[in-house]
């Protein structure tokens, strides 16, 4: 599997360079760059199957090398410091990153990963997806990416009407009854999705308020929802998501 590095610290390119090279034999680096322009031109001259980029480069980010670039049929493992700027359209598009300084299994995980999605082929329309994401105001996001095992899904915000979860899966129950069951935490989506209204209601159950019909006073506090079912609200959400519904 061929790959690029992209970081604008030496450091940081030979740290991979080494963690690459103990633990993840499948991937053979063909190139480093350590700004925009060098980083088109190595992709555009090896392309490569999988690409380590950093999102924040001196006053440029990572996500300017992708705006560059005329074709992106490559996998992406994004690579930063810290959550800031653009990790959020990240996590929507259900891209991979790793957090500095990089741990091992995260990183053998994030390599599976790609040399899964190269194996069975699928078509990758995140990096497409991401673009237009970082067109808009975090707060204007409409639609999100879920990964499911053999294709990404993308659901528009307003068609979720709840998330449970079940252990290290989430499951999503659409306007359309149907339910999709992501493997992932569903503290990872409530921190997503948050910042659009989403209500965790309880340690299992992420609400969106939009399908809110009635607070039920029984045991501590229910909400029905318009499609009928009902949903617990634990005592520490309560005042929570009592003063969230008000807003409404």
């Amino acid at each position: 599997m061929k790959a690029v590095l992209i970081d604008d610290e030496i450091s940081n390119l030979e740290n991979l360079r080494t963690l690459l090279e103990k633990h993840c034999p499948q991937v053979t680096i063909m190139a480093t760059a350590q700004n925009v322009s060098d980083a088109v031109g190595a992709i555009e001259k090896h392309q490569p199957h999988l690409v380590f980029l950093d999102i924040q480069m001196g006053e440029q980010t990572g996500f300017e090398v992708l705006k560059l670039l005329p074709k992106r049929n490559f996998e992406v493992i994004f690579v930063t410091a810290y959550d800031h700027y653009g990790i959020q359209a990240v996590k929507f598009a259900a891209l991979d990153y790793l957090l500095k300084p990089i741990d091992i299994e995260e990183l053998i995980t994030a390599v599976n990963k790609v040399e899964y999605k190269l194996t069975t082929q699928i078509q990758n329309l995140q990096l497409d997806f991401l673009l237009q994401q970082l067109k808009k105001p975090e707060k204007d996001v409409s639609t999100i990416a879920l990964p499911m095992q053999n294709e990404i899904r993308y659901i528009p915000l307003v068609e979720i009407i709840r998330c449970e979860a079940d252990n290290s899966y989430t499951y999503f129950f659409l306007a359309n009854s149907e339910k999709i069951v992501v493997s992932k935490s569903l503290k990872e989506y409530a921190d997503l999705l948050r910042p659009n209204g989403f209500l965790r209601t309880h340690q299992s159950h992420l609400v969106n308020p939009k399908y809110v019909k009635s607070w039920l006073k029984e045991d501590g506090g229910i909400l029905l929802l318009t499609s009928g079912q009902k949903i617990p609200v634990s005592k520490a959400n309560k005042e929570t998501v009592k003063q969230a519904l008000q807003r409404i």
